[in-house]
C-alpha cells in the first residue's frame, strides 16, 4: 500500500508533525505486523523522527540547522539561492522506516515522525508505504 499526503508548509523552515497522518494510515490498513516506510520525494524537505513532547526542541533544531547552513555564504554557487535548504535536506534525511506491531505504530514514548520543510512555504507531499510481514 502507497498513500501520497499533501501538506501546506507555512514558514520557509518548519517542522511539522505528521505523526496523526502516519498512524490514521497504519490503522486503516488492518496491517498487524509489518513496516511502514515514510519518504519526502522533495530535495529541499525531509522526513524526521524526533521529541514530540517538547516543541522547544523543534525550535532549536531549527536554530542550529541555520547556524550551521546559512542562507548567505560567498562561495554558493546554486542559482536558485537555497543552497542551505538542500543542505539542511541532506543532514536531515528524505525517509524514515519504523515498525508496525499489534496493528499499532512503534515510537518511543517521546517520539513523533516530522516532515521538515526547509524552503517554504510550499505545498508539499510525502509517501506512506506498509508493508505486511
Amino acid at each position: 500500500m502507497l498513500h501520497t499526503v499533501e501538506l501546506s508548509t507555512s514558514r520557509r523552515d518548519e517542522i511539522v508533525d505528521i505523526t496523526g497522518h502516519v498512524k490514521e494510515l497504519v490503522q486503516k490498513s488492518g496491517i498487524k505486523e509489518g513496516i511502514v516506510m515514510v519518504y519526502c520525494p522533495h530535495t529541499t524537505a525531509g522526513i524526521a523522527i524526533n521529541e514530540n513532547a517538547d516543541p522547544d526542541v523543534k525550535r532549536d533544531i531549527l536554530m542550529i540547522l541555520d547556524e550551521v547552513y546559512s542562507w548567505e555564504h560567498p562561495k554558493y554557487r546554486h542559482a536558485e539561492g537555497n543552497t542551505a535548504a538542500h543542505l539542511k535536506a541532506i543532514t536531515c534525511g528524505s525517509s524514515q522506516t519504523m515498525m508496525i506491531d499489534g496493528g499499532k505504530l512503534v515510537l518511543g514514548t517521546w517520539q513523533g515522525v516530522y516532515f521538515c520543510e526547509f524552503d517554504g512555504p510550499r505545498t508539499r507531499t510525502f509517501k506512506v508505504k506498509i508493508i505486511e510481514g
